[in-house]
């Protein structure tokens, strides 16, 4: 669609801060005008202007929303890949505008009381975290919600801690957090491990009658978990899915 016929809220931020929230993962903190309205697991686009360096895959980069709507800036959390953007983002000056193009897409938890289950992979989370504090911070989850996240390892999970706390404060929710390659860790682990699989879910699914299943995170571990729950019998209008590519 071109720019003329745009009807999205197209806006100038200002970046607020920066944080490092698990390695090769930052928080960018822009932000939030008092009349710009999002709902919880939506994206944006964000523009850099004049950028010092620039590659092929341009100044512009999707991210989905990592904050909560009541929360007061606009976060988004990404990995720290090589890439021109990436590089700016980390060296711009506070106070820097970006331009902001959103919200866009319809990643929320369904209305029907029935059980959630959110599949997540490394930063695939960022949508989840939005959705999980803005619920928790408005009351509770109206139904059973379980959150597994897979990373490599325990050093590359963000918002684990909070999502722990989460956990603990709304009995609704449960956190299950899996490592691939605990090999690579400096640090000690005892929960789940390996790839989110069949025998996983039904370790910790039990009594979890009928769920609706999301998933988030690279397109082939989307595809791979959709093709999982499709052959272990779950019926794919019961599965929602959000790929991230190139983060």
């Amino acid at each position: 669609m071109s720019t003329t016929t745009a009807t999205w809220p197209i806006f100038e931020a200002a970046l607020l801060s920066r944080e490092t929230v698990a390695e090769r993962t930052m928080a960018f903190r822009f932000a939030k005008p008092a009349d710009w309205e999002y709902r919880a697991g939506q994206y944006v686009d964000i523009t850099l202007r004049d950028p010092p360096e620039t590659d092929a895959e341009g100044n512009t980069r999707g991210f989905s929303i990592s904050s909560a709507p009541r929360e007061d800036v606009i976060m988004i959390t990404t990995r720290l890949r090589d890439t021109a953007f990436k590089r700016v983002l980390q060296q711009l000056p506070l106070g820097t505008g970006v331009k902001i193009e959103g919200p866009f897409g319809d990643l929320r938890l369904h209305h029907a009381d029935r059980p959630a289950v959110l599949l997540a992979g490394g930063i695939g989370i960022t949508p989840f975290r939005s959705i999980l504090v803005e619920t928790i911070g408005g009351g509770s989850l109206p139904y059973r919600v379980v959150l597994f996240h897979a990373n490599r390892r325990p050093e590359d999970a963000p918002f684990a801690d909070e999502f722990r706390a989460l956990a603990q404060t709304d009995p609704n929710l449960t956190f299950v957090p899996t490592m691939t390659a605990m090999a690579g860790s400096t640090q000690p682990w005892g929960g789940e491990q390996g790839h989110i699989d069949a025998a996983m879910l039904r370790r910790h699914l039990a009594g979890v009658a009928h769920p609706i299943h999301y998933i988030a995170g690279p397109p082939g571990m989307v595809q791979a978990l959709r093709t999982m729950l499709v052959t272990s019998g779950v019926d794919e209008d019961d599965i929602r899915t959000e790929e991230f590519t190139g983060y």
